[in-house]
């Protein structure tokens, strides 16, 4: 009987210790946190490691932390009895702000796989350290011992699997990943093909280093995220350029963990408000003699001539008309750029100059006010969107209104130096201050007809009506009909060379068929053979112009942030220019200093790779790298190299010596 009773004890006691001790902690808890449970398995398998499985469950408006947990909070760790070498895995995690505090981390259940390499003793013991938080935070010590000679249970590869399931991936979300720091500013810019719904940027820590809540940006296909940097004090931040860069991206379900290096960026220029309003006033006022206002201008002095005298009051009121027209019309496009800017596309200074229907438009509204100018037909019918611009022969004062709007929309791409710096700090401000901006740029551009609506005897003092106004008519409209074909030739970029020549030329034969229906064919004649010959002498200009020191010899590669990478990483110097057919200040830069014999010399030298955006029609990628440089206008050039490893921005208006001085610069020591 003794003999019986002791073989049964055995067995019993058989059956007690693995579960006792087995590779299963069971659920633990603690007696000073009540809103944690915690339990840990482990088994170990045949190529010599062991998993282990961490499950947390925590109660509901509880959190614990990610391995970089952010300004607040501590990441689970185990503290191990024995010498042993564990990999964590870190499930995608979710940020969490509180009271301006912005943490990283988990609710609800959470599974951490960890992965234990070379021998591990019988008894697996340690402690975890947990920190779990709602409106107080408490950090938990857990207690724990497993008897790895035991089994794990039944549904533990389940169990690991479905947490190797919520880990990032090594890729698949970003075709496209790189990293910039300016002084105080990372900005992480991603290509996603498919696009963004609601991605989430979740970074690492470095040492000494706090990176605060990323505003994201997401322009089609392109995300920007820009994260504030400091230091653990709160002040200046290192430089982080030549590190690696951490970082876990999410969006609807998928996620990225990645590694990059920080290149150098450029820092957005700062400017003092009152002095960015001065420029935007400045630049307003510039935009006023620059060559896409002129036919406006000339359309406005057609307007005085019609009439021999006018009253003072006739004459204020159609200059305070055309001003409203202006100042609507800026105000108009600070709409525009904010409806943009709310529904996360792309903004830009004269983007609209991107858009074929606008400049075919633009150019049929130009034809028609040229043809009106050399007296082919007056302008005098009741509505439509081209012909009431000049309702009653521009005497009525919405026609006058509608002048000033015409004038701003034809402004756009005449980027002046001023305005440009205003726009750009504009589209990245806040909304008020960037309505504020726009504001002072119309008010800016409407000083010289407030002028005239404040001493209407200016206008007043023009010579009195005679047979030179015919003449001058005429030369208004052939400006006005010279810009119409500018405009036209923006089109080649959208429907080719040849379609563009083609309307071209259907434009000139049908001025001439009305001509000679309007008056005689031997006017029509004389005409035809004038366009022949400006016709012939702007292609002798061009092809003489393309031969010689006019020839850009320039190698020309497409811009990006990987060739700008590789170049610096060959310790050679960047050239970027970005550009658009529609510029005006990007023509003159090219045929002032690009197309130099020393300046092509310099770009052309063996390190020395030029990079060129054309951002004539719309583009992601540009809009992207404009933005990541605190920029939203055309042209804008800046110099990379080993003596300038964070660039430098060169003004809008290029000068030789600007170029030349810091091409040398950027070459170094």
């Amino acid at each position: 009987m003794f003999t019986v009773f002791r073989r049964l004890l055995v067995c019993l006691l058989w059956l007690w210790l693995p579960l006792s001790q087995a590779a299963d902690s069971g659920w633990l808890r603690a007696a000073d946190n009540q809103h944690a449970s915690v339990r840990l398995r482990a088994q170990p398998e045949s190529t010599g490691e062991t998993r282990l499985l961490l499950d947390v469950a925590l109660q509901k408006g509880w959190k614990t932390y990610w391995r970089s947990p952010g300004e607040g909070g501590v990441a689970p760790a185990i503290t191990w009895h024995q010498p042993v070498e564990a990999i964590w895995r870190w499930p995608t995690p979710q940020r969490f702000d509180v009271a301006g505090i912005t943490t990283q981390g988990y609710h609800g259940d959470v599974s951490f796989p960890i992965t234990l390499r070379g021998d591990v003793p019988k008894i697996l013991s340690g402690v975890l350290t947990l920190s779990t938080c709602s409106n107080v935070c408490i950090l938990t010590d857990y207690p724990f011992s497993l008897n790895m000679t035991a089994s794990a249970g039944a549904g533990f590869d389940y169990d690991f699997s479905r947490a190797m399931g919520t880990l990032p991936l090594s890729g698949g979300l970003t075709s496209t990943l790189n990293a910039t720091y300016a002084p105080g500013k990372l900005t992480v810019t991603a290509q996603r093909e498919a696009g963004w719904q609601a991605p989430s940027l979740f970074i690492d820590g470095m040492d000494d280093v706090d990176f605060g809540k990323p505003t994201l940006a997401v322009r089609g296909d392109s995300l920007v995220a820009t994260v504030p940097v400091t230091d653990s004090w709160g002040e200046a931040a290192p430089s982080l350029s030549g590190k690696t860069l951490s970082l876990v991206l999410a969006d609807s379900g998928q996620a990225q963990e990645s590694r990059v290096e920080i290149q150098p960026g450029s820092a957005a220029p700062a400017f003092s408000l009152g002095w960015v309003l001065l420029m935007a006033l400045a630049g307003g006022l510039i935009l006023n003699v620059m060559p896409c206002v002129l036919p406006v201008l000339a359309m406005k002095l057609g307007t005085l001539m019609q009439t021999e005298r006018q009253a003072r009051g006739q004459v204020r009121r159609q200059f305070l008309a055309s001003v409203s027209g202006i100042v609507m019309s800026f105000l108009a496009l600070a709409l525009m750029m904010t409806v943009l800017r709310l529904g996360n596309q792309a903004l830009g200074w004269g983007i609209q100059f991107q858009n074929p229907w606008f400049i075919g438009a633009m150019a049929l509204v130009m034809v028609l006010f040229s043809a009106s100018l050399l007296g082919l037909f007056e302008i005098r019918l009741p509505s439509g969107a081209s012909t009431f611009l000049a309702t009653r022969g521009g005497n009525g004062l919405a026609g006058h209104f509608w002048q000033g709007a015409f004038a701003t929309l034809l402004a756009t791409p005449c980027t002046a130096p001023f305005l440009g710096t205003a726009v750009s700090v504009a589209l990245a401000s806040p909304l008020p201050l960037l309505w504020g901006i726009f504001l002072a740029m119309g008010i800016g551009m409407s000083l010289p007809w407030l002028l005239v609506a404040a001493w209407p005897g200016l206008a007043q003092r023009l010579p009195r009506p005679g047979r030179w106004m015919n003449v001058v008519r005429v030369v208004l409209g052939m400006m006005m009909l010279g810009s119409s074909l500018w405009l036209l030739s923006l089109l080649t970029v959208h429907i080719g060379t040849q379609p563009v020549i083609t309307l071209g030329v259907l434009l000139i034969l049908a001025l001439l068929l009305v001509t000679a229906w309007r008056y005689r064919w031997q006017t029509a004649l004389r005409a035809g053979a004038f366009a022949i010959v400006v016709a012939g002498a702007v292609a002798f200009v061009s092809g003489s112009g393309s031969e010689g020191a006019r020839r850009d010899r320039i190698h020309w590669q497409p811009l990006s942030e990987q060739a700008i990478t590789q170049a610096l990483a060959e310790n050679k110097r960047v050239f970027i220019d970005v550009t658009a057919d529609w510029c005006v200040t990007c023509k003159a830069n090219k045929y002032n200093v690009l197309l130099r014999d020393d300046v092509q010399d310099a770009l052309s030298a063996p390190d020395v790779v030029a990079l060129r955006g054309d951002w004539s029609r719309p583009s992601d990628t540009i809009s992207q790298f404009l933005t990541t440089r605190g920029s939203a206008a055309v042209p804008f050039n800046q110099i990379y190299g080993p003596g300038l490893p964070q660039g430098h921005v060169l003004p809008p208006l290029l000068s030789r010596d600007a170029v030349l001085s810091t091409l040398s610069d950027a070459k170094g020591k």
